[in-house]
Formats: C-alpha cells, structure tokens, sequence
C-alpha cells in the first residue's frame, strides 16, 4: 500500500465512517493524499442490472466516492454541484475496478475533478467521470 497523506487519511477515515454507500460496495482504499483518492471494489452479484452489468448508478456511485475523498482530502468540506459520467465499457460480476480521482482545478470556493475507473487486472478504461465540487469554509475534522 502507498503511504498516506496523514491528514487527508484522517478526513477519509471520519468520512468512511459513516459513508454506508461505500461501506455496501466493499471500497478499499489504495492511497488518499490531498486532490487524489484511489479505491477498488469487486463488482457483486447484487450490483447488476437486468442485463448482468454493472449497474449504472452503481458504478456512478463509485466514481463519486473516489470524487468525494478527493475533494474531501485538503480537510475542507466539499459537496458536489456537478457531475457527469461517460460509460465506456461495462463491467461484469468478479471484475475489480480502481478509480483515481485527481484534482484538476481547485481555487477557494470551487474545485473541479476527473475520475478514471479501470479494470484491475488488465487497465483496461471503463468509466470517466467529471465533478465539480463547492468548497465550503467548514472543517471536515
């Protein structure tokens, strides 16, 4: 495992807490410093949709948690004010996807991030996604 920013492991840390959404899809975390989070997760029987893919809000909601620990990660609280996703290839049960979220543009108020999600094993490029987050002037911890 990559070491950790410390601070921006703590943020993570209280966040995952209680972030039940995340907890359900199994993430774990690879490395967290600040504007950057990388997790996996293994795609579940329980994640599929009628067609045996991962379910497309599953996987948003994937590549929103890596966006929110990225956004999170300087220790101010960000929400999310936009986000948009570009499905590339579907991802089957077994399959463990990484995302790497990075900061793009970060100024006081706003923060915009991109979010690769890609097959584990062979690096093969599933989903982008692009969010834009406010910064807020509260503390995460």
């Amino acid at each position: 495992m990559t070491p950790h920013n410390s601070k921006a492991l703590a943020v993570f840390e209280k966040m995952f807490e209680q972030d039940f959404c995340s907890q359900w899809m199994g993430l774990e975390l690879i490395e967290i410093q600040e504007g950057f989070c990388k997790i996996k997760m293994t795609v579940r029987q329980e994640m599929l949709n009628g067609y045996g893919i991962l379910h497309g809000g599953i996987a948003y909601a994937f590549a929103d948690s890596a966006f929110a620990f990225a956004s999170n990660s300087y220790g101010r609280v960000a929400v999310s004010i936009n986000g948009s996703m570009h499905y590339a290839k579907s991802a089957l049960e077994g399959q463990t996807l990484i995302a790497e979220a990075q900061a793009i543009n970060v100024n006081h108020k706003l923060a915009d991030f991109d979010v690769k999600v890609f097959e584990q094993e062979s690096g093969e490029n599933f989903y982008n996604f692009r969010g834009t987050v406010y910064r807020k002037t509260d503390q995460v911890i």
